[in-house]
């Protein structure tokens, strides 16, 4: 067991094991009915870890070019992490046998209808990724210390279906995460004493 694995995986718990009522949410903007969805949070194991990001396609009809985990809907009889993991081989090419599963994170209910469980995890640090270009226009690694960094996460205003709406921006080396995306990297560093992380 690797030794980022072990801190991980205490951190997680000690982080998820405290109550927090100021998490970010738009179930407020969600439509009546939810589809249940899962996003892979993939963390290199390196001295430096990094976190697997891509782009959507534009002519995808969800949230086109958009910055995003490995992730989509829950297939019948999946779970947040059997869909997560199912995900991240259809995407980028990852076997699940390559990832150390860490747990399931908090859910976030977005505007376009999907109840997004995030699952963190950990893989190997020069695994061979082989984007699916029909779901994946390019993929990055940003360094876990600068996502999870809240001076970072930029609060913009925007619109939303006719109504104003706050949202996060994080910009690393002109790749522009915002909207869900940023809200679940919010979330997740809110549950993790990241700096302890970063430190070793």
């Amino acid at each position: 067991m690797s030794a980022l694995f072990e801190r991980l995986q205490r951190l997680f718990d000690e982080g998820h094991g405290v109550e927090l009522s100021d998490l970010r949410d738009d179930a407020g903007f969600a439509p009546p009915e939810v589809r249940a969805a899962a996003v892979l949070i993939a963390v290199t194991d390196r001295p430096e870890p990094g976190v697997l990001l891509t782009h959507r396609p534009e002519t995808m009809r969800a949230h086109p070019g958009q910055v995003a985990f490995p992730g989509g809907k829950l297939d019948p009889g999946e779970d947040a992490v059997a869909a997560a993991l199912r995900e991240a081989h259809e995407e980028l090419g990852i076997a699940a046998e390559d990832v150390r599963v860490i747990g399931a994170s908090d859910r976030f209910v977005t505007g376009s209808g999907f109840d997004v469980t995030p699952v963190l995890a950990l893989i190997p640090p020069d695994l061979r990724i082989r984007p699916d270009p029909r779901e994946v226009s390019g993929w990055f690694e940003a360094p876990l210390r600068f996502i999870l960094d809240e001076a970072n996460h930029v609060q913009k205003i925007g619109e939303f279906r006719g109504r104003e709406r706050p949202y996060l921006e994080i910009d690393w080396q002109g790749h522009r995460i915002w909207g869900v995306t940023a809200s679940i990297i919010h979330n997740l560093s809110r549950r993790l004493a990241w700096q302890e992380l970063a430190d070793g």
